[in-house]
């Protein structure tokens, strides 16, 4: 049997759309078993419980790669990741499917392998980089090569996760942005994206204040999340650094590195949103891992 954990993930973190993705603490468990024949899925909902299943098609999408095949396969799915809120769960799912085909075999394909076939599959590299190997990743394509460098990130940055119980499809999230940029936005862009990443890894509060500020992706994407503006005040007044849209939504994320504002927003969160999950977490340096049991 192999087990193999996942980190949920961040993208964009404001001004890095595409570009920026970081690993958060919670984590995907997917435990591959070989049977003797068929498939069988524990764990999921029964909608997902066929060969349509996201870890499925990963895992025999890793088993083409290296030219083998299973009689049968069990798969049972243990996630803190929701599904559909920008936390990386699709970028899980696949990492975690190819990975278990790929143990299954004694690790034919190296990591950079497994991510130019994760990002094929999710179509951009920005959530399967970190999944795959922690921290903060940028990355960028090249002849449809999928490329990454990973920053650190301060370890007294806490991350205040606020997921509502409803998604933001990713269709919807890049129908609403806008076709064109002109010059003066592209610069205001990319001087802020790459002061972030630094910022985020030297745990420069007032830079990342001043970096995460984006004009290409939020303005436009904040109508699908109704309660953006309320959010974004009270992060504000609990003198949290920051707060972006996590992917394309609807979870958001208020950065802090004082655990007494994080608890007092938290607190304050749960009473005016019941309904939604709040999370207190932190970045993570652990990609993802595979054991044999």
């Amino acid at each position: 049997m192999i087990k193999v954990k996942v980190p949920a993930t961040s993208a964009n973190l404001g001004v890095g759309y595409d570009c920026l993705g970081l690993a958060l603490n919670e984590f995907a468990s997917v435990e591959f078993e070989e049977i003797e024949q068929g498939l069988e899925i524990i764990g999921c909902e029964k909608a997902y419980c066929n060969e349509d299943n996201l870890i499925y098609r990963a895992f025999l999408k890793g088993l083409e790669a290296i030219h083998k095949s299973v009689s049968g396969i069990r798969i049972t799915v243990d996630t803190k990741i929701p599904y559909a809120r920008g936390l990386g769960s699709s970028a899980a799912c696949i990492i975690a499917g190819l990975m278990g085909a790929n143990a299954f075999f004694h690790n034919p394909l190296n990591k950079y392998e497994i991510f130019k076939l994760a990002t094929q599959m999710e179509g951009h590299p920005d959530n399967v980089a970190p999944a795959l190997f922690g921290g903060l990743c940028v990355s960028f394509m090249e002849d449809d090569t999928p490329n990454m460098i990973r920053f650190g990130v301060k370890r007294d940055l806490l991350f205040v996760t606020m997921i509502p119980n409803y998604e933001v499809s990713t269709q919807k999230a890049r129908e609403v942005l806008p076709t064109t940029m002109t010059y003066k936005e592209a610069i205001y862009q990319m001087g802020r994206c790459t002061a972030l990443a630094k910022a985020i890894e030297l745990g420069n509060a007032l830079i990342i204040r001043k970096a995460c500020k984006d004009f290409m992706q939020e303005p436009y994407r904040k109508v699908l999340i109704p309660q953006y503006d309320e959010i974004k005040a009270l992060c504000n007044n609990h003198d949290m650094i920051t707060t972006y849209i996590s992917g394309s939504g609807s979870t958001m994320i208020s950065l802090t590195q004082d655990e007494g504002n994080a608890q007092a927003l938290i607190k304050e969160l749960k009473r005016n949103y019941p309904t939604w999950d709040i999370r207190l977490l932190q970045a993570t340096y652990d990609g993802a891992k595979y054991e044999v049991k």
